[in-house]
């Protein structure tokens, strides 16, 4: 089943993830400035850190006053999220794909999803679970690979379907084979819509120079077409 394959492959690579995400340019250059920026100031709010992986983001938000909650699906991941934050924080083991039933409804300000929703093959669910726990005008904020890069890089036939893709990743030790999910634009975005939100930001980043200086080739690449992009969606009005 694809979801074991991609929980083994975490569980594979969790400790050199966790070792490089701090300076690793895709994360530390590209997704994570573009991502903050979509948050409001976070001091003293309740934020959920869905799919925290070794707890990189939570350290962040933490550090700026934020109270943090945070999940994933990878054992090892939540292990290392727990280390990194010396308790501070909450994280537990939990898949995007379940109830969020540790999560108390409308009790989050904010919720933040970082490079992970490529990974479930249908968003409604979730969606709807990230609507149920944020406050009335609660904050979404997601960033994802981008449809078009997608299309192109796995050299897909099928725009429009929602395809399981895979490739090998090698910068984090041994090689690992990484499932996911290929889907349109229109299928990253509908699910917001549909499902008690408003897109309020869309966000196609690019490298700050830090990149250029540890990776001058992805650097060139990234800043004539993008590889992820971020959302920042708001929960409507029940009367909306």
């Amino acid at each position: 089943m694809i979801k074991e394959k991609i929980i083994s492959a975490y569980e594979l690579m969790a400790a050199k993830y966790n070792e490089l995400i701090d300076n690793k340019p895709h994360n530390a250059y590209y997704d994570r400035p573009s991502t903050l920026q979509l948050l409001p100031d976070v001091k003293g709010k309740t934020i959920l850190d869905a799919a925290c992986g070794p707890g990189k983001y939570a350290e962040i938000l933490i550090d700026k006053g934020a109270i943090v909650k945070g999940f994933d699906i990878s054992p090892k991941m939540v292990e290392l999220a727990i280390a990194r934050n010396n308790n501070k924080g909450e994280f537990f083991v939990h898949d995007l794909s379940d109830h969020f039933s540790m999560i108390e409804d409308g009790s989050c300000d904010i919720v933040l999803c970082a490079l992970a929703l490529h990974y479930i093959e249908d968003w409604t669910f979730t969606i709807k679970e990230f609507h149920s726990v944020l406050k009335e005008k609660g904050i979404l904020v997601i960033s994802i690979e981008h449809p078009f890069n997608d299309y192109i890089f796995f050299k897909s036939k099928k725009y429009f379907e929602v395809e399981n893709v895979k490739c090998t990743w090698r910068g984090f030790g041994q090689p690992i084979e990484i499932n996911s999910f290929r889907r349109s634009l229109s299928e990253c975005i509908t699910p917001l819509t549909d499902n008690g939100f408003y897109i309020d930001k869309l966000v196609e980043p690019k490298p700050t120079k830090e990149f250029e200086a540890v990776d001058p080739r992805h650097y060139k690449e990234l800043n004539a077409f993008p590889a992820f992009m971020c959302i920042r969606a708001v929960k409507k009005n029940d009367d909306v």
